[in-house]
């Protein structure tokens, strides 16, 4: 990993959502967020590291009482295509008897979130919302969608406000895509 690699897959990229439009999204997703559940003090977990743009950006908005914890689970690894999944930090028992909100950058084959639904539900919570920065458009069924979403994006590799490529980018204000995975 170094500069020219990152500056690479800049160049062999396009912007898909403008900074601008991100924070439109993410103000109507804390809108309706607000409206389905401000009134039951949620526990929102963010799952690192992609989350971590996207949560900061909504969290300020969700002008409710709430508690906040994080998971990591990863499929990807600093590359393009998913993998084993990986429990790096798993919910606690905090989710137990709680309506919870799970927050990720992308809602990709689905995998990811169904695996973290499943267990949130499996420790007792009440309920469970997830809310994704972008969720992408494929030919396939997926076992989970999200509750919120702030766009559905093409069958590409896209990155930016918290999404990696190849580990470089996590830091755009826009949503880009890949041209090409190589």
């Amino acid at each position: 990993m170094n500069r020219e690699e990152a500056l690479e897959v800049f160049r062999n990229s396009e912007e898909i959502v403008t900074p601008q439009e991100v924070n439109a999204s993410v103000d109507r997703m804390a809108g309706a967020i607000k409206s389905a559940i401000g009134d039951t003090f949620p526990m929102v977990l963010s799952v690192m590291g992609g989350a971590a743009v996207f949560t900061g950006m909504l969290l300020p908005r969700l002008d409710f009482p709430l508690e906040f914890d994080y998971i990591h689970l990863s499929r990807y690894n600093n590359t393009t295509t998913g993998g084993a999944m990986q429990w790096r930090v798993a919910p606690r028992d905090s989710v137990r008897g709680r309506v919870v909100l799970v927050l990720d950058d992308i809602l990709d084959e689905g995998a990811t979130m169904a695996a973290i639904r499943d267990r949130i539900l499996e420790m007792g919570a009440s309920h469970f919302y997830s809310a994704v920065l972008c969720e992408k458009l494929l030919n396939k069924a997926k076992p989970s969608h999200p509750d919120f979403c702030g766009f559905t994006v093409p069958d590409r590799y896209v990155f930016g406000c918290g999404m990696d490529a190849r580990g470089y980018w996590r830091n755009l204000p826009s949503i880009r895509a890949l041209h090409s995975a190589k």
